[in-house]
């Protein structure tokens, strides 16, 4: 009951017990193992030995520890890895249909027209389909019929067929993704290209916006200097003559 609580509550398998080695105190012991050994002539390549004066040196080997290297795995003609008991090619490569045991019916080197022999396939799947309805449409056989009723065999053949169909469709997986892939990136540079052409449209937008005002402050700034000089003529008009002060003036002394 417990280990189906525990089953029910981490739906998700536990990562392997190996990730909690690599801590701090064990990558520095690694570190200074692989500094210790590094000279060819050392004659003890016991951990222990080499790491006497260390504290707290496990007994499993330490070069557990050591990053996987990529040339050695890249050497073999098909590269691989094993992640948790699972192994992952390097180059992801669809086995074909006759590797995995089917009846292939279509060339195998992808290089090759495939079309010509899809065309005979399609058209021999609809052929034995009709000859299929035909006979489940047809009476039954009687005791005294010898063999397998006909419509076994067209079924045994539309899945040959079918399987073909499937297979040739799945060798085109690669070639469809980076045909999607192309259609998406086109569209994204389209939608950058609209984008940046509607921001070019608006910054001449406001670019004769703002000339427009300019002109306007230019005007009116024009029409503010006339209207300064004007006002200022027309006080100087309406002043009274030098002369006419002069009489004033004489005459208030007179008067006095």
């Amino acid at each position: 009951m417990d280990d189906e609580d525990g089953e029910l509550r981490n739906p998700f398998p536990s990562p392997p017990s190996h990730y909690t080695k690599y801590t701090s105190h064990n990558l520095a012991l690694l570190a200074l193992y692989q500094e210790r050994t590094a000279d060819a002539q050392s004659a003890s390549t016991n951990q222990h030995q080499v790491l006497n004066d260390q504290t707290d040196v496990p007994d499993w080997p330490l070069i557990q520890l050591e990053k996987p290297r990529v040339d050695w795995i890249l050497e073999d003609p098909e590269p691989y890895y094993d992640v948790f008991g699972e192994r992952w090619f390097l180059k992801d490569r669809i086995p074909s249909l006759a590797e995995m045991g089917g009846n292939q019916l279509y060339p195998q080197d992808p290089s090759v027209d495939r079309r010509p022999a899809l065309l005979s396939i399609l058209r021999s799947l609809l052929v034995t389909y009709s000859s299929l309805t035909a006979s489940m449409l047809a009476p039954p056989q009687t005791m005294a019929a010898s063999g397998p009723p006909e419509w076994e065999g067209n079924v045994e053949w539309v899945t040959v067929l079918g399987q073909n169909l499937m297979a040739a469709a799945n060798d085109l997986r690669p070639v469809q993704a980076r045909g999607n892939l192309e259609v998406m990136l086109q569209r994204q540079l389209d939608l950058r290209r609209s984008e940046t052409q509607a921001l070019h449209e608006k910054c001449d937008l406001l670019e004769a916006r703002l000339n427009e005002l300019q002109k306007s402050a230019h005007v009116f700034s024009s029409l503010s200097d006339t209207r300064s000089a004007v006002n200022m003529d027309a006080h100087v008009a309406s002043a009274p003559p030098g002369n006419m002060y002069d009489e004033v003036r004489l005459w208030a002394e007179e008067v006095e």
